[in-house]
């Protein structure tokens, strides 16, 4: 049957075993381009679009909107008009879900950690060609806010996604918690890793952070990718930054958390409980109120570094939700010489929102 391509529920990180198809955008007998849209899938984490990796004729929907399916399960078959319905049967008759206990390398980024002189970093590596890519995530976040990106980057780079000092499940007792501490991690990273040049991809803080390396370490950078960044300007939603640092139970943290996105209902009930969980580690409260008053005193951003990137000659492009209501999106013009898209119907994670988007168009610019 090597003319029946499979449909699959997709797997975002390691923890994924299950998705709802919330909905479907192709019918049976629609002709399908690969990055076509195809579906919609929601896990207890987050929603996402599901984009087609392959292309061909929509022979049959297996998957059922609004039903749950375990991850790698059949959801469709394309096929070409001359493979008969019986083998379509057979096909789908045949097919059996892989355990949610295979290699879990084939499916999704794994975590690794690095011991560096500033102390463990986590860190997720999706193996590729050419140059690679190191994503950075931005204040309060983790690796996992690459969730939709990893993969689909891997397809033209090897990638790399840490957890900053102070986040996700790196090392709380870095410090000074400031850009300084940020931006050396990365280069220690990189040195540890043994990867002289990277493209750089930083989104909020994390866009500051890798705006800043390039400045500083031209060398290092083969282009930095800014998302919605800090460090172009000086104006900053200082209730949100005050707001994640002060929440300390649901009721505070999940209104905080709406700032994020444009589609506020993608801000899930375990979103914030893993948010939470975050913020009760020991030392995190510390390191955050560090950090936030270093980076965003009195409401405003401290550190900025488009002269200084500009200056250094490294390849910039900026990425922005049009909605953001963190950091505004005028900012995007703030940068000489960079390539600027500003993406509609996306918030602050424009990277999650709009994820399609965001990776064309790095996968495009690092090509």
């Amino acid at each position: 049957m090597a003319d029946i391509t499979p449909i699959l529920m997709p797997k975002w990180g390691l923890s994924m075993k299950e998705g709802k198809l919330a909905a479907w955008h192709v019918a049976e007998g629609a002709e399908i381009s690969p990055g076509d849209e195809i579906m919609d899938v929601e896990t207890d984490k987050i929603a996402n679009v599901v984009e087609a990796a392959d292309g061909g004729l929509l022979r049959r929907r297996v998957g059922v909107e609004g039903e749950t399916y375990p991850v790698r399960a059949l959801l469709a078959v394309m096929a070409p008009p001359s493979v008969p319905e019986d083998q379509i049967d057979a096909y789908v008759a045949a097919y059996q879900t892989p355990s949610a206990g295979g290699d879990e390398g084939e499916e999704g980024p794994g975590y690794q950690f690095a011991d560096l002189p500033m102390g463990r970093i986590r860190y997720a590596e999706r193996p590729g060609e050419g140059v690679p890519l190191i994503l950075i995530h931005g204040f309060g976040g983790d690796l996992d806010n690459w969730l939709f990106n990893i993969d689909a980057l891997a397809e033209t780079a090897p990638v790399y996604a840490l957890d900053l000092p102070g986040h996700g499940q790196s090392v709380k007792s870095a410090r000074p918690a400031g850009l300084d501490l940020m931006v050396s991690t990365v280069v220690a990273f990189m040195d540890h890793l043994g990867i002289g040049r990277a493209h750089l991809a930083g989104h909020s803080m994390g866009g500051l952070v890798a705006g800043t390396l390039a400045a500083r370490h031209p060398d290092r950078a083969a282009s930095v990718t800014l998302i919605c960044p800090a460090g172009l300007g000086a104006e900053i939603n200082a209730g949100y930054i005050d707001g994640f640092v002060q929440a300390t139970g649901r009721r505070d943290l999940k209104p905080v958390l709406a700032h994020l996105f444009n589609d506020q209902s993608l801000v899930s009930r375990a979103m914030v409980e893993d948010l939470l969980k975050y913020k009760r580690l020991d030392g995190v409260p510390d390191f955050l109120a560090e950090l936030s008053g270093n980076l965003f005193r009195q409401g405003r951003q401290a550190e900025q570094v488009a002269g200084a990137l500009a200056a250094s000659g490294v390849a910039a492009q900026v990425i922005w939700g049009e909605a953001d209501a963190v950091i505004p999106a005028a900012h995007a013009a703030a940068l000489p010489g960079a390539q600027v898209s500003v993406i509609p119907d996306a918030g602050h994670m424009v990277q999650m929102e709009q994820s399609a988007e965001v990776n064309r168009l790095i996968r495009d610019f690092i090509a």
